[in-house]
């Protein structure tokens, strides 16, 4: 089997930081413990250490809600510079992010389950829930976050408030609103291996007795984003050779918080991302397989070889990434994204966001509220760049191969309603309705067979294979009911159910083939349209929970659950000769094409048991849950490196077993804080899936799922005169796991540990203060994802792994008043 290699040995043996995270888990459990968000500002009164989650759609304090939820809190994010959706996984062991790719753009995963980020067409079984709003695309993820008040992870299936998108769990973030006296902030960083800077900050405060208004930017620009392997044949607009890739974003939010009467508010939230790039790929490398040898880019049956220019060293920080070959990207057919500015093959990126929210909350009586949520948004992204990975600068083919353009264009507006209720009985209810209206444009030039190594199309002159259009509509609806009932002071008993009707309607276009290609009967013509193809389904989600409160600071839970996410229609089908029985007149045959394309919903069922405790005055809490899962037709889409082409499909059955432990302590050490988190995670396929490589996987584990992960950190501030002194760090481990789910050799990541640590000094009431801060202290490389090469000559087995960002190490100043 061929396994992953560290880029540097850790301090201690991964058996050795195991049994240090166990230790101290089983340590602070005769201590008693505190939930790892509760570190901050620990030294406070016990009311500041309280933390509120938003878990059941309504506010309540992390250690009642009958939730697993880790909660992270603005202080965190800012000790460690976490301003992207991938830092947070050294924080949540159960937790794998990957960013980057053509399709969707990323992908979030909690206890194993998770979607692939290679195609658009999925929507996240983890929920992106940013400000009370569900975003189903996850090009989001590589927007990064800003200014933000808590992050609140919440595992399993949470259809019942969440609704669609939400089988496996939730991921929310809750960005500032404005403040009751008038402030200031500011920060500017400097990082040291990407040299990189940001610079950032907010105002707030009252515009009168009920307005109040906070206006945050922020500005990052970084240069060596990715660092290019010597010799990769990259290059500057004006010729000269490039070492690196660069990233640049600008995130900017508007709040208003309106409170025009007891019994009214309104919350409008106005944002705007800007991000640009040097390429969609990222941090992928290319693992040379078993046979050690860098295979070459084989194209036009071996008509065409391009010496690769990898040197099998997948753990180096050094990426291979070459510009488009010149007689392959010298003309964009007309309309496509890379048009013309891809025309020289230097890879670029542009994503344009912007989001709305409108939060109203009317309290109709002294009992009943009446909130409604409207979302509003509307991306445009862009990632171009050439998927053969790699290649050798030669004088008549400068670059690679596999150049794609493709443009994600959406827009989506939702709306929810609820009614709650606030009785001084045993009975409480809460009932909703959502709507989603959401179109998907994704449309890309590509070069899966790179015809125009021979010759550029005789008609048009355009170097492309084809230019794919395809436009996708959802409607979604759906009801929701939950009741709770106080059956004692201490017992409460909670359920509900929430009813969905989804429905999404494709269809493709094919304005351009190459005339080279569309004259053999494997492609179509020019001009091809398919016609309407729809998908529908409906699901019922109920869920029950019960809670014990033993004594005011054990609360013991149960829960049962299920989840779901809707299937749809496959974006990644070729230009090929199958496509031409939508113009059948047979409808069964059209029908047949049709079906084809389509995948299933995803469904969840299972349940958790869990406690909540707290001790010595609430200085220490434990948190335990264990929890069981079985998901059905996991959607799943793999690529197949023989024919280029993505295979979507739904895996039969996999299951999701384990426990997840949360600790923290606020020591009698003045300003001294512990805190950590534990998860086991047991998830594997439990019915028969043969996949693309012909193997059954049944009983395989799930890819991105280890066994053990963890992590433990310590905050403490000390007073010094008229400073203060801060000191962080943070240890995370992960253990081995599968990086793809397609063979049951597929490449494993092995077992590895980082480290964050930071230092300040700065003014005691947060005035100012300077930071030293260490991000992967260790540099350690890691595998996300793992798939074939696309264009392997007969016996390659080249892989590409994409991989997490190595050691960053920043300087900071801010400023508050």
């Amino acid at each position: 089997m061929t396994t992953y290699s560290s880029r540097s040995k850790s301090i201690l043996g991964n058996k050795t930081v195991r049994t240090l995270l166990l230790g101290s888990v089983a340590t602070m459990a005769f201590a008693g413990l505190d939930s790892p968000a509760s570190a901050q500002n620990a030294d406070e009164l016990d009311e500041r250490n309280v933390i509120t989650v938003i878990a059941r759609k309504q506010t309540e304090t992390l250690q009642e809600v009958p939730v697993t939820v880790t909660a992270i809190g603005s202080d965190t994010l800012e000790k460690y510079q976490v301003n992207e959706i991938a830092d947070v996984v050294s924080r949540v062991p159960a937790l794998n992010v990957q960013v980057g790719g053509s399709g969707s753009g990323g992908q979030i995963s909690l206890r194993g389950v998770g979607s692939s980020n290679i195609s658009a067409s999925f929507d996240s079984a983890v929920a992106f829930d940013f400000d009370g709003v569900q975003v189903s695309t996850m090009r989001i993820v590589q927007a990064g976050f800003f200014d933000v008040q808590q992050i609140d992870v919440l595992k399993g299936p949470q259809s019942l408030f969440f609704g669609k998108s939400a089988s496996a769990g939730v991921f929310a973030i809750r960005s500032a609103n404005p403040t009751q006296d008038w402030e200031m902030a500011g920060k500017a960083s400097y990082e040291f291996e990407e040299k990189g800077y940001t610079i950032g900050g907010h105002i707030s405060g009252p515009l009168s007795d009920t307005l109040g208004i906070r206006v945050a930017a922020q500005y990052q620009d970084i240069e060596d984003y990715v660092k290019l392997a010597p010799g990769t044949a990259a290059f500057n607009p004006d010729g000269s050779i490039r070492d690196s890739r660069g990233l640049t974003n600008f995130f900017g939010r508007a709040t208003l918080q309106w409170d025009p009467a007891d019994n009214f508010s309104a919350n409008l939230k106005l944002n705007y991302v800007k991000n640009k790039n040097d390429g969609a790929i990222g941090h992928s490398d290319i693992n040379c397989g078993a046979n050690g040898v860098a295979d070459s880019i084989y194209l036009l049956q071996g008509g065409l070889e391009i010496p690769s220019n990898a040197d099998c060293n997948d753990s180096d920080g050094l990426y291979h990434h070459t510009d488009g070959a010149t007689a392959i990207t010298s003309q964009t057919p007309d309309g496509s994204a890379g048009d013309p500015r891809f025309n020289n093959g230097i890879p670029f990126g542009e994503t344009d966001i912007f989001f709305g929210r409108l939060k109203l909350d009317y309290d109709i009586s002294d009992t009943l509220t009446l909130s409604s949520v409207s979302g509003y948004l509307s991306l445009d992204a862009v990632d171009t760049d050439c998927y053969g990975y790699v290649g050798q600068f030669s004088p008549t083919i400068a670059g690679g191969a596999g150049c794609s353009d493709p443009r994600n264009k959406t827009e989506q507006y939702t709306q929810e309603l609820r009614v709650a209720s606030d009785f001084d009985g045993m009975f409480n209810f809460m009932v909703g309705a959502f709507y989603e209206d959401r179109n998907i444009d994704f449309n890309t030039s590509q070069q899966g067979v790179n015809i125009s190594f021979v010759s550029a199309d005789p008609v048009t002159g355009n170097t492309y294979d084809w230019y794919k259009k395809q436009n996708t509509k959802t409607e979604a609806l759906s009801f929701f009911a939950s009741a709770t009932l106080d059956l004692t002071e201490q017992l409460q008993l909670s359920g509900g159910v929430r009813w969905t009707d989804e429905k999404k309607t494709s269809s493709i276009s094919v304005p351009y083939v190459h005339a080279f290609l569309s004259a053999t009967p494997a492609f179509i013509d020019s001009g091809f349209l398919s016609g309407p193809i729809e998908f529908k389904d409906n699901n019922f989600s109920p869920e029950v929970s019960i809670k014990y409160q033993a004594t005011p600071d054990i609360n013991i839970y149960g829960a049962f659950k299920t989840g779901f996410k809707s299937g749809g229609v496959d974006n990644s089908a070729l230009p090929s000769n199958s496509l031409l029985g939508f113009n059948d007149s047979d409808p069964a045959v059209r029908a047949a094409v049709a079906d084809a394309l389509k995948f299933k919903s995803e469904t969840a069922l299972g349940g958790e048991i869990g406690v909540k405790a707290q001790f010595a005055d609430r200085t220490v809490t434990l948190n335990t849950s264990v929890f069981y899962y079985v998901f059905d037709d996991l959607q799943v889409q793999n690529f197949d490196a023989s024919t280029i082409q993505f295979q979507t499909f739904n895996a039969s059955q996999l299951t999701s077993k384990g426990v997840d432990v949360e600790w923290g302590w606020r020591t009698p050490v003045e300003g001294l804080n512990l805190s950590g988190s534990l998860a086991y995670t047991d998830a594997k396929f439990t019915a028969p899936f043969v996949t693309t490589s012909g193997e059954d996987l049944d009983g395989r584990a799930a890819a991105r799922a280890p066994k053990f992960a963890a992590n433990a950190g310590f905050d403490w501030s000390k007073p010094m005169g008229p400073l203060e002194l801060g000191l962080n760090g943070n240890l995370q481990y992960s253990g081995s796991y599968f990086t793809n789910e397609d063979s049951l050799t597929d490449l494993r990541q092995d077992s590895y540990v980082s480290i964050d640590g930071a230092i300040s000094v700065g003014d005691p009431d947060g005035k100012w203060k300077l930071s030293l801060v260490g991000v992967n202290l260790t540099d350690e490389l890691w595998v996300n994802t793992s798939g074939g090469r696309p264009f392997l000559p007969p016996g390659g087995d080249d892989l590409v792994v994409t991989q997490n960002r190595g050691r960053q190490v920043f300087v900071e100043a801010s400023f508050k008043f």
